[in-house]
């Protein structure tokens, strides 16, 4: 399969959704960074495997014995797709924040704590830019110390290098974003990677945005540029079905208790003691999801059979073309990087906002009366876009004091259009279009704010949504 026969293989491509004026329009769907469509081929594996379908692991049965080497040759199959050797493992969860806060807890343990780092307060050094779940889970670590970002929102390769040599002995860990999901930037993880084990620490790459859209090699333990931890997420890589994976040092997981424990995890257990399994099985407490991991593998054999030079060509060709358009409008503030010829070096993900415009607003019209699924607000990454968007300390304290009294209409935030493998230039025309009616204010409704939830709907106008679906 190549990618234009993959294209056509999206669940749900031509459906039509309601509008303002009474009439439907195909849906436009700019929200990939948040979560993809899944794939036909995929919807019909599981349903394929779905008649072996049984529990996983010491059952007798056909289908148990069926569905346990499946769920171990997938295990191969997405360690292969990184490049995860026998000094790694992989383990499946629930998403990549669950991977995160895992190997958050990890870091937690004595044992960990004491591999040459400073055991009362090891540092973690991570960005600005990282999204929340790559960040607060550090808090419970240790001192998380803040890499500062350049002016146009990259992160800064010398303020790095400074915080390691100022930090130096206590640094037990780097923890960044393989690509950020606010401005599509994408960072040097084996750069950072070899300046980390040079200090003596560990480097943990969220890779949730970099995952669907750029190879991954975490390269051998004995090369300098070695990942030791990466995470990343089905949903946001064509399945849906709900399962993240942490492809870890096997040496981090070894020892110590296993953070979630019960069935599954291990060998013996009586009234007073418990004996853990070996890796990856002591890390996967109670029953897996057998189908995500099924639909995350028949994904991986997709991407890798159509290659990610297709894939890297079309979506950076889409990001050029959205950036030259976006860029005749004077009106709209693009954050991060503006240039169409750098598309190549950056994922398809486009924040922006509309000059004297609340974000919410304009996010609001393009759904209503155009069909064009957006994101806005703050993506998660609350830091960095305060950054981005130059919010001083005075007016965030403001903002928070509103949130707080239940007052989410001054939260500051972008919106943002990210594509996926299967979005077009006709589908950009077509936002365009839509961008240029809310620009020069020619939308039609008389949108209300909410204030307590922060978002806009139109006056006088409902959707009944159990005409689409119901359960």
């Amino acid at each position: 399969m190549d990618l234009k026969e993959l294209q056509k293989q999206i669940v749900g491509l031509n459906e039509e959704v309601p509008l303002l004026n009474g009439s439907r329009v195909k849906y436009i769907n700019f929200d990939n960074a948040a979560s993809t469509p899944t794939l036909l081929p995929v919807m019909a594996k599981v349903d394929e495997f779905s008649k072996w379908y049984s529990n996983v692991h010491r059952g007798t049965g056909f289908k148990s014995q069926l569905s346990s080497r499946v769920f171990e040759e997938a295990r191969h199959i997405i360690g292969r797709f990184v490049g995860a050797d026998a000094s790694s493992t992989v383990i499946f969860c629930k998403n990549t924040t669950e991977a995160i806060n895992r190997l958050a807890w990890r870091f937690q343990c004595p044992t960990i704590k004491a591999m040459g780092q400073d055991a009362d307060k090891p540092v973690i050094l991570t960005s600005i830019m990282e999204h929340h779940s790559n960040e607060l889970p550090w808090r419970k670590v240790g001192r998380v110390v803040h890499i500062d970002l350049n002016p146009d929102g990259t992160i800064s390769m010398r303020d790095f290098d400074d915080k390691i040599r100022q930090h130096k002995g206590k640094v037990c860990l780097v923890a960044i974003s393989g690509a950020s999901n606010v401005t599509g930037y994408i960072n040097p993880i084996h750069e950072y990677a070899a300046k980390a084990h040079e200090a003596g620490a560990q480097i943990a790459v969220d890779a949730a945005q970099l995952a669907p859209h750029r190879p991954i090699r975490i390269k051998p333990k004995t090369d300098p540029e070695h990942i030791d931890y990466l995470s990343f997420s089905a949903h946001k890589m064509y399945a849906p079905y709900g399962i993240g994976v942490l492809v870890a040092d096997r040496s981090a997981f070894e020892h110590g208790d296993p953070d979630y424990v019960g069935g599954g995890t291990v060998d013996i257990v009586d009234l007073e003691s418990a004996y853990w399994k070996d890796l990856p099985e002591r890390e996967e407490a109670g029953t897996p999801d057998i189908i995500g991991v099924v639909a995350l593998a028949k994904v991986v054999k997709l991407i890798e059979e159509v290659g990610f030079d297709s894939i890297i060509d079309h979506e950076a060709d889409l990001t050029a073309y959205a950036l030259e358009k976006m860029n005749g409008m004077p009106e709209i503030i693009i954050y991060g990087d503006k240039e169409p010829d750098n598309a190549r070096q950056r994922l398809g993900v486009i924040s922006f906002n509309v000059r004297d415009m609340d974000h919410a607003l304009v996010s609001a019209i393009l759904s209503y009366e155009g069909g064009v699924g957006v994101r806005n607000g703050c993506f998660c990454a609350h830091p960095y876009v305060k950054c981005l968007l130059g919010v001083t300390p005075e007016q965030a304290k403001d903002v928070e004091k509103h949130i707080l009294s239940r007052d989410r209409s001054k939260i500051p935030g972008t919106i943002r259009i990210s594509f996926g493998l299967y979005n077009t230039k006709e589908e950009i025309d077509y936002y365009c279009g839509m961008l240029g009616i809310v620009v020069r204010r020619e939308y039609k409704g008389k949108y209300i704010l909410d204030r307590e939830r922060g978002e806009y709907h139109p006056e006088n106008f409902s959707v009944d949504f159990s005409k689409f679906f119901t359960l």
